[in-house]
């Protein structure tokens, strides 16, 4: 095992009809089938699209934080 990590970030944006944190949770989940060993996330903006005068969908810009395999 190293003794140090390295680690990248990527941004990406996750939406939901229901709610803020359905937003976060389906971008996270998301994005961990495709990058392997996500650690964090921080909401970097947080907007919503209104259809009818009514929430239609949140959005949730996040930028996710994964270790480099390896170290």
């Amino acid at each position: 095992m190293s003794d140090h990590h390295v680690y990248k970030k990527v941004e990406i944006v996750g939406s939901s009809k229901n709610s803020i944190e359905d937003a976060i949770n389906n971008a996270v989940a998301e994005c961990s089938k495709q990058i392997r060993n996500v650690e964090w996330f921080e909401v970097q903006e947080t907007r919503g699209h209104v259809e009818n005068g009514q929430v239609g969908h949140y959005q949730v810009v996040l930028k996710v934080g994964f270790r480099i395999e390896n170290s």
